[in-house]
């Protein structure tokens, strides 16, 4: 996969999350624990750090943008 994608098999896992968080964030009425535990993450505070780590800004700050 890498040959043709120029990503990591985790890369491209970690854009797909990242995507579906931040439909959810925008356009859902759920919580920030909800949609970290719907994407699989069993820690909000990893869901946080993932999170500010690819975007550079927490969740509720980019759901009030």
């Amino acid at each position: 996969m890498k040959d043709t994608t120029r990503k990591t098999t985790s890369q491209i896992i970690a854009e797909r999350i990242l995507q579906e968080a931040k439909i959810l964030l925008k356009h859902s009425q759920w919580n920030v624990s909800e949609i970290a535990y719907a994407l699989g993450f069993t820690e909000l505070t990893h869901f946080n750090n993932f999170f500010k780590k690819h975007v550079e800004v927490s969740p509720l700050k980019f759901r009030n943008l």
